[in-house]
């Protein structure tokens, strides 16, 4: 999901040398800002015809801001996560892994695109420098630590396709064996289970699993709703939960904070969470 920060009617555009991608029209300046510009419609395959209806929506995620031409803005809407499902497996594959929910309302079905996918697409050199760089410093980490592969059990939950690669791919090069899943509601079962499983062959919770890493924004259940459930389960509640979203600002900390959050961490501070996820894991063995 993004942060939208503002509206606006197309601006003048001034074109960029040898964009990797047609969809990408160019860079305006807005408040001193100069912002790429991505034809929504071109970087999805289609070719609407323009309209006097244009709109430009601005975004940041992850401390980044992007802007979109759309066809209109018609309404705003306001829903809850229980309101948005995850698409299914179908549906994923064949949207190319680009979408992150599906809102059916009035009759419509809705799709809400993963943005954070769509510019590591159209910018894969630094999304994969960025990667490669923070998995050589996590491997490094890893190999001066004496904890075998595959001590320490890492939840992750993300609706986030490219997110969750990334975090289980740089947990597991920390030494961690990774389960994968896009939402709350699939994350507490899981944990449910591995409660159940636990309590059935009489073995501390920590044999199995050690720690959650969860998004905030996800279908069905949000990542706060999701913290708040483990910390309210008198099993579950020995479980270190990291919330790791772009969403995380001085301004909505104090959510994670009142839902139970051990830890808040940005997603452009990828690096760091591997060395956090496994200090967490020793501080609640101890």
């Amino acid at each position: 999901m993004a942060k939208v920060l503002e509206i606006i009617r197309r601006p003048s555009v001034t074109e960029m040398p040898s964009a990797p991608h047609p969809s990408i029209l160019g860079a305006f300046n807005q408040r001193n800002r100069v912002i790429p510009l991505v034809d929504l419609a071109l970087w999805l395959g289609k070719n609407p015809p323009p309209t006097e209806a244009e709109k430009v929506i601005v975004t940041e995620f992850n401390r980044v801001i992007n802007a979109f031409l759309v066809s209109g803005v018609n309404r705003i809407h306001r829903l809850s996560w229980e309101q948005i499902e995850p698409p299914s497996q179908q549906v994923q594959v064949l949207s190319g892994n680009t979408l992150t929910g599906v809102v059916k309302q009035e009759g419509r079905v809705i799709f809400l695109l993963d943005f954070e996918k769509i510019i590591g697409d159209l910018n894969p050199d630094l999304f994969f420098k960025e990667e490669q760089e923070t998995m050589a410093a996590v491997a490094a980490m890893a190999a001066d630590d004496d904890e075998p592969a595959g001590t320490f059990k890492a939840l992750v939950v993300d609706d986030s396709t490219a997110i969750r690669r990334m975090i289980g791919s740089m947990l597991e090069k920390a030494g961690f064996a990774v389960t994968r899943t896009f939402n709350g509601k699939e994350g507490w079962e899981i944990l449910a289970r591995t409660r159940d499983q636990a309590a059935r062959e009489n073995r501390p919770l920590h044999d199995l699993l050690n720690i959650v890493v969860t998004d905030i924004e996800m279908p069905v259940m949000d990542g706060h709703t999701l913290t708040r459930r483990i910390k309210a389960d008198p099993v579950l509640k020995n479980l270190p939960v990291v919330l790791f979203s772009s969403l995380i600002t001085d301004s909505l900390r104090h959510l994670g904070v009142a839902a139970g959050a051990d830890e808040q961490v940005s997603k452009p501070d990828l690096p760091g969470l591997a060395s956090l996820a496994r200090d967490l894991v020793r501080k609640y063995r101890q």
